[in-house]
């Protein structure tokens, strides 16, 4: 059975060093662990276009605006329909994600996802509730936890249970990530 990845990304706020580590980690992966599909969640867009044209990652790119991103074409919100789930992505700054989940959730719901991928916060987070899962990435650029810079992949096969990788990015280096913060 075919597996899908799909690579998430938030928050460069211009740190491209570590984001250059992970489009050279993305464009060499293993056959059959490739990265399919790129989603970018706000707050570095042109960081992103413009890295992944000097290192060569060719991926197809879904994005988001965040609020430091003034890319007005950008949409602030959007769905994803990726190996039969809906994801809803948006950067979370206008869904208080801050003080709790509820607006995100409902945004989620309203357009029929089973999954919400957010960045804002600039901290990994995975949680199962009110029928979503939560997915924050963390961030590539200004990581705002002792994990570090982190970003995450999400591998589907049509009709199965997807899983979550999360990711780090350490001097030039990425490794998996073992403590992911939870509700």
């Amino acid at each position: 059975m075919d597996k899908q990845r799909l690579l998430v990304l938030s928050d460069i706020h211009g740190e491209e060093a570590n984001l250059k580590t992970v489009f050279q980690w993305g464009k060499n992966r293993p056959e059959g662990k490739e990265i399919g599909t790129s989603v970018f969640l706000g707050d570095g867009a042109a960081d992103i276009k413009k890295m992944a044209l000097i290192e060569g990652f060719y991926s197809e790119w879904i994005m988001v605006r965040g609020n430091n991103d003034f890319d007005n074409d950008l949409p602030e919100t959007c769905t994803l329909d990726f190996s039969g789930y809906r994801f809803f992505l948006c950067h979370g700054h206008k869904h208080s994600i801050y003080l709790e989940h509820e607006a995100l959730i409902a945004a989620a719901l309203k357009e029929k996802a089973d999954v919400a991928l957010f960045g804002h916060t600039h901290t990994p987070f995975y949680s199962y509730t009110h029928n979503i899962l939560l997915i924050n990435p963390g961030s590539v650029g200004r990581p705002r936890t002792s994990v570090g810079a982190t970003f995450a992949v999400i591998e589907c096969a049509q009709g199965q249970p997807f899983k979550t990788e999360f990711w780090g990015v350490k001097q030039g280096e990425v490794h998996a990530v073992k403590h992911i913060f939870h509700e």
